[in-house]
């Protein structure tokens, strides 16, 4: 949670400093730039999933940061952007992780043993560098607008944790060696106006070299749905 509240503050600064020095702004300067900062609220789902592992319980996201609108045309209605943001996600599975006497990694499959449980969650705090590249209605006079942003954003996880709990029981693990800590993923966001509807979906996998009790490869990804929301 520290490292939450952090970077949220460091945000938060930056975002004052920089919408103070876009005040001083003429309405119809012709150097205009647009969704300079952006905050985002998105629905965790797990994609290529091994058998028997599913989707289940909370799983969702917090994607905050800034990036430098630099137009490319005198219209500027094209765009590129490239910035600083960060992500924090949990992913409710039906995959547990835990560890075997020699410190091995184990990944079960919860549905296919029948196992009862209270919560078997995935969570990760990431540091992300969006590139995109921009379509939009825009001009100097009109702030509402239709957008087309579509683009990569590549990711580094700086922690992670899974946790489960079954009644008074509760195994938290925080060294998993196949976690993929950096991530490749495509973005898109379409919207007008204040809302925009906002997807990534993950290129690299979760895990590196893991697999099942039974055998089988965890190849998943992760596919995220929700809305973004752009300002300055």
């Amino acid at each position: 949670m520290r490292h939450q509240l952090y970077f949220v503050s460091c945000f938060l600064c930056v975002s004052a400093l920089f919408a103070q020095k876009e005040l001083t702004l003429d309405s119809l300067d012709t150097k205009y730039r647009e969704d300079q900062f952006y905050f985002g609220v998105t629905y965790n789902a797990l994609v290529n999933t091994p058998e028997f592992v599913d989707s289940q319980g909370l799983s969702g996201a917090l994607h905050f940061g800034f990036t430098r609108d630099m137009p490319i045309n005198p219209r500027r209605n094209l765009s590129i952007a490239l910035g600083l943001g960060a992500s924090f996600d949990a992913y409710g599975t039906t995959l547990s992780i835990d560890k075997d006497e020699l410190n091995r990694t184990i990944f079960t499959s919860l549905s296919n043993n029948d196992i009862a449980y209270d919560v078997n969650r995935f969570s990760t705090a990431s540091l992300e560098i969006p590139l995109e590249f921009r379509w939009r209605t825009s001009s100097a006079q009109h702030y509402k607008f239709w957008r087309f942003y579509a683009g990569l954003r590549l990711g580094y996880s700086y922690w992670y944790k899974s946790s489960f709990k079954q009644g008074s029981n509760t195994v938290v693990q925080t060294n998993i060696p196949e976690f993929n800590n950096l991530r490749l993923g495509a973005t898109l966001s379409i919207g007008y106006n204040t809302v925009n509807f906002f997807a990534y979906y993950g290129i690299t996998p979760l895990f590196d070299n893991a697999i099942t009790t039974n055998g089988t490869p965890i190849e998943m990804s992760a596919l995220k749905l929700g809305l973004l929301f752009f300002f300055l």
